[in-house]
């Protein structure tokens, strides 16, 4: 290594660098922003007197910054100003009313109340709570309360008036509008309405978006997460420049790599916008396509899901597909294969997100195709007992195969899809290690992985998904000086231990920009 002068120089350490030619060094030297070099033993003498910074990590472990490839930045932002509703916070559909009438304490009226996170699985009354409940409580406020999948929401009655939704409003193709079976009337659950809804409950203010983008970023990076992809399907132009305004003001920390809704694209073009344009900040991504099933009839339909995918596909763009149920899978894999024709297998990564029904044909097709997954493991930890409880008995051995994944070779990398679950990137770790719940449940042990695969699809399998592997996920000399320094080896403690492992300190761009 040729003599340089450090900006920051971290010693002392047990650096797990997930570069297979050099997996285990002892010291990283920083400079501009970049790791100038790594090394095993003492540092050499002309680096330890005259870096700016000096840090003796005491044994601990430094780690490649997270990498979260699959989050939503404004719903978690608007969920950390929301009312908790989460399986956390609350116990029962009381308890829900009780936060959403306190709420209401402290808002002017005719103010919207939004409240997130519930999960009926989880509430005594083992239900979604209806209008009714709401109205119980909060009658004269108009009430959005978010299911924690983000798929279905519940309205009270004021909102669904306001909404324009009653007993004669037909569902929506690619939604569906619960009612009581004897009078046909709402009960105030909607099932993949956010389109319809588009307008209706008016957007957060400028400065509630800074807020919550702020407290979304400080959560970032006390979970040393220093990179991340936006996949939400809405993505547009508009979208665009929001996060470009504030990455400029400094309110989002992470480097930002944003999906775009497959169905924006054409404006993206027309401005110029290509794949992977913009800067290390914050850069263009795939094209986004979710398929559902809600209906019980896949949407969007073959032909127009085939058209999507060939269109991005033929604009360059990477296409991140959606798809949870293993009919929805299969629809994927078979639209990526229709769509890349003319071109190697993988040569653009196109990617299945979540692919939670996967049997063993799939995974074999999704090899012949190059198919990138991106999955969420952290799912298994705070709903394996509800995977165990609900999931049909025929489809349960194919649910988030991993190991199989892994051991045919896919490419994979893990993300939180916070909001839907919190974004500690080391419970997800956990999970894919142990298949084990937050309640104790173990979900199929055998398609648990070791923890260093795991930790390597919350770093480099992340940033391989977003062709980003040259500037993070490894520690590696050139590299961008994103690291995350952990208050012991996930690698080398019980596994039981894992989910207890702490971030002591995130550094990004060579800038320590956390510390415990």
């Amino acid at each position: 290594m040729s003599p340089i002068t450090p900006d920051l120089l971290l010693y002392n350490a047990t650096v797990l660098t997930l570069d297979p030619a050099r997996p285990r060094v002892s010291w990283v030297a920083v400079r501009q922003g970049r790791i100038a070099g790594v090394g095993s033993g003492k540092p050499p003498g002309e680096l330890m007197g005259r870096p700016t910074r000096g840090v003796d990590c005491q044994g601990r472990t430094l780690i490649p910054g997270f990498h979260d490839a699959h989050c939503h930045v404004l719903a978690t932002a608007a969920s950390l100003l929301a009312v908790d509703c989460s399986p956390a916070a609350v116990s029962s559909i009381e308890g829900i009313k009780e936060r959403l009438r306190q709420r209401s304490l402290r808002v002017p009226p005719n103010t919207w109340l939004r409240g997130t996170g519930y999960n009926e699985f989880y509430l005594r009354e083992r239900r979604h709570p209806n209008r009714w409940d709401l109205d119980g409580a909060v009658a004269d406020y108009p009430v959005r309360l978010v299911h924690r999948s983000g798929h279905a929401a519940v309205l009270n009655s004021r909102a669904l008036a306001l909404a324009g939704i009653h007993r004669d409003t037909p569902d929506p193709i690619y939604g569906v509008i619960e009612r009581e079976e004897a009078t046909g009337e709402p009960t105030g659950l909607l099932l993949e309405m956010d389109d319809y809804l588009e307008g209706v409950m008016p957007p957060l203010s400028q400065d509630e978006v800074e807020q919550g983008v702020g407290l979304f970023s400080d959560q970032c990076l006390a979970s040393g997460i220093t990179s991340l992809q936006d996949a939400t399907p809405g993505n547009s132009l508009e979208r665009w420049g929001l996060f470009t305004r504030l990455k400029g003001r400094g309110l989002l920390a992470p480097s930002v790599t944003l999906m775009a809704g497959a169905g924006h694209l054409p404006r993206f073009l027309s401005e110029g916008l290509a794949f992977g344009s913009g800067g290390s900040g914050l850069r263009l991504g795939a094209a986004k396509i979710v398929l559902t099933m809600t209906t019980g009839v896949m949407y969007p339909p073959r032909e127009e899901l085939h058209r999507l995918v060939r269109e991005a596909h033929r604009s360059g763009f990477q296409v991140a597909l959606h798809a949870v149920e293993a009919e929805a899978v299969e629809e994927a894999i078979e639209a990526i294969h229709q769509g890349a024709q003319g071109r190697p297998a993988g040569a653009l990564r196109h990617r299945i997100e979540h692919c939670s029904e996967c049997p063993p044909h799939l995974i074999e097709r999704m090899v012949r195709d190059g198919v990138t997954v991106v999955t969420q493991p952290a799912f298994i930890y705070h709903g394996g007992e509800r995977y165990l409880s609900h999931v049909p008995s025929d489809t349960l051995p194919w649910l988030y195969p991993i190991g199989s994944l892994k051991a045919a070779g896919i490419p994979l990398a893990a993300g939180s899809d916070a909001p839907v679950v919190p974004l500690n990137p080391l419970i997800g770790v956990y999970a894919a290690a142990t298949r084990r719940a937050e309640s104790g449940d173990v979900v199929l042990p055998h398609e648990a992985i070791p923890v260093e695969d795991a930790l390597r699809m919350y770093t480099l399998g992340g940033a391989y998904a977003s062709f980003a592997e040259a500037e993070r996920g490894s520690i590696e000399e050139g590299k961008g000086a994103d690291l995350a320094l952990l208050d012991r080896d996930p690698t080398a403690v019980a596994l039981e231990e894992v989910k207890d492992v702490r971030v002591l300190m995130t550094i990004l761009g060579g800038q320590v920009v956390w510390e415990a």
